[in-house]
This record gives C-alpha cells, sequence and structure tokens, in this order.
C-alpha cells in the first residue's frame, strides 16, 4: 500500500518511519532544501534527529508526486496549516482518504480541524483524526503505542485502524471525532499548566491535582459540545492527558516550565524550536469557553499567563484562592 504523509514535522516524520515498515511512503515537505537533506542524509535532523529514515521512504517537496497513486493521506502539518493544505487538494480535486494529526483549534476561527475540513473542502474524500498518548520520538523508535481513530463514518473508521495497524501502534476505532479532537486540544493546554506548577516546585500532589481537574475540564467542555463521555476517559483523553502531562519529551510542558523559569513566551518558543499547539490553542479555547458559560479555570489561568495579565506564581494562587464547591464535572 502506497501513504503519502504530508508534513515533515517531527510527528509526521515518526508516523511515516513507523508505518514504513509495511508500505511505502512518501514524506512530503514544503521546503525542497529540507527534502534534498533528508534524501542525501537519510534522517529528518532538524526535526527527529538521529532516527534513520528507512530505505522506502521517499522525502519529497513535490506535492503532485506525492499525491499521485497514494492510497492514503495523512496530513502531518499543525493546525495553522491545515486549511490551506485542505484547499489545495481541493483545488486539485484529490479524492484519496484523508487522515489528520494537528490538535488544537484555528487561530481567529476557533474551529476543529473537523470543522475546518467540511468549511475547506466541503467535497472531501473519507476523512478521519488520528490522535491520542504518543511522543514522535518513541513512535519512531518502535515502542509500544495505542491511539484511536475517529471517523463519523463507523466502517470508515475501522478500515483506517485497520490500514495503518501496526504490531507496534495499536488502532482502536470511534465515531466521536469532537471528543477525540477536543482531547487532543485541551490537553496541551493542561500540559502549559503541569510545566508551570513543576517549574515553581508545587510537586506531584499539585500535579496530580492539575491533571485531575483539567480532565474535568475538558469532559466539562466536551459533553457541552457533544462528545461521549468514554472519549473523555480513554486513550485520546484522559491517557493522552496524563502523557502530555508528565512526560519530559512534552513540547507543551516545556514550555510551561520555560516560563515558570521566567523566560518571556517568545523566547520559550524560539528556545522549543517546534510547533507548541497548546500555546494557540490556550487563547482560543478562553475566549471560546467564555462565549458558551462553560467555566474551565485551568484554562483561563493559562491564557492569562500567555497573554502577559499575571505572572505563573500569581495565577497558581488566584486558582487556589477559588471560591470552595463540590468537586463535580
Amino acid at each position: 500500500m502506497s501513504i503519502s504523509v504530508l508534513g515533515a514535522g517531527a510527528w509526521g516524520t515518526a508516523v511515516a518511519i513507523r508505518l514504513a515498515g509495511a508500505h511505502s511512503l512518501r514524506l512530503w515537505t514544503r521546503s525542497p532544501e529540507q527534502a534534498a537533506a533528508m534524501a542525501a542524509q537519510r534522517v529528518n535532523s532538524r526535526y527527529l534527529p538521529g532516527q534513520a529514515l528507512p530505505a522506502n521512504l521517499l522525502p519529497t517537496a513535490d506535492l503532485d508526486a506525492a499525491l499521485a497513486g497514494a492510497d492514503w493521506l495523512i496530513s502531518a502539518v499543525p493546525s495553522s496549516g491545515f486549511r490551506p493544505l485542505l484547499q489545495t487538494l481541493c483545488e486539485r480535486g484529490t479524492q484519496t482518504p484523508l487522515i489528520w494529526l494537528c490538535k488544537g483549534f484555528e487561530a481567529g476561527s476557533r474551529r476543529l480541524p473537523h470543522e475546518v475540513l467540511e468549511e475547506a473542502w466541503p467535497e472531501h474524500p473519507p476523512a478521519a483524526v488520528l490522535s491520542g498518548p504518543s511522543f514522535a520520538l518513541e513512535v519512531a523508535r518502535g515502542l509500544p503505542a495505542a491511539l484511536t481513530v475517529a471517523s463519523r463514518d463507523a466502517e470508515f473508521a475501522r478500515r483506517a485502524a485497520q490500514a495503518l495497524h501496526d504490531p507496534r501502534l495499536r488502532l482502536y476505532a470511534s465515531t466521536d471525532v469532537v471528543g477525540v479532537e477536543l482531547g487532543g486540544a485541551v490537553k496541551n493546554v493542561i500540559a502549559i499548566a503541569a510545566g508551570i506548577s513543576d517549574g515553581l516546585g508545587f510537586g506531584l500532589n499539585a500535579r496530580a491535582a492539575l491533571v485531575t481537574r483539567g480532565l474535568a475540564e475538558l469532559t466539562r467542555l466536551g459533553l457541552h459540545l457533544g462528545g461521549h463521555p468514554e472519549t473523555f476517559m480513554g486513550l485520546s483523553g484522559m491517557g493522552d492527558l496524563i502523557l502530555t502531562c508528565t512526560g519530559d519529551l512534552s513540547r507543551n510542558r516545556q514550555v510551561g516550565m520555560r516560563l515558570a523559569a521566567g523566560e518571556s513566551l517568545e523566547g520559550a518558543l524560539r528556545q522549543l524550536g517546534h510547533v507548541a499547539e497548546g500555546v494557540t490553542t490556550a487563547l482560543e479555547l478562553d475566549v471560546l469557553a467564555d462565549s458558551l458559560q462553560v467555566d474551565m479555570p485551568i484554562t483561563r489561568a493559562v491564557a492569562g499567563i500567555l497573554r502577559g495579565e499575571m505572572p505563573p506564581r500569581e495565577a497558581v494562587t488566584a486558582l487556589l484562592a477559588r471560591e470552595l464547591k463540590d468537586e463535580a464535572i
């Protein structure tokens, strides 16, 4: 089977490496220089250094070549690049099944990826989101992981899970696109909060409280938007939240730790060298939650820190000083 991964960041490269064991893979990047470097060095030295590209993985900057003959397309561009890519695919009349990996809300519109898809490509082919607890480096190394593939078409979700299944990458099918996407988005915001807490030295108890109440925020919003309760207890909900809030490979947690150390947001992102989807998501999610009258205090605190309205320690103090209430979703 021929698969084309569109987007050669860390996650796109990792998925391409993992799937190349059983399929013919093309890895597309907008940058001819990056494609040439990957082809010559057989490694994505910028985004996933040290992980060799298999011999049957072809890097390319030619989108038409990447699309030609593909049985599956996997969009691995960040949320900011998802709409432009979809518009390009729509213009080319592509009808190859599509799976997207981006997590978060589109800046400005506050649209989830499936909503962007419906707007940018109304006559799109069968499509699904792939999400769950997974770090790019571990997937590229072939360490075991389990993810969720969600599509409103249950049969297509099962077909996608079967097609992309790998002995070290177990896939589960779901029809809860909204719930799976929200899990992938909100967990990045809570991970920034967890990084701030860890960076301030507040300890494991505080981190556990943040993760737990973060799950409550995710569930509260998810139920309001029509997500399924079981999704938030599953891989793309609680599973991804735990991993991203506790793992040292988490970009968003690293951003939080750098902010706690006194770095500016711009400096933290520059040092990171990768996209941290939680930054844009926190700002958009704060506005969305307010408009929907959904209480999300951790998200509100993170957004306030990112906007420079309060320092991290003051934000945490404000969270702890909130009015006492019964524990509930």
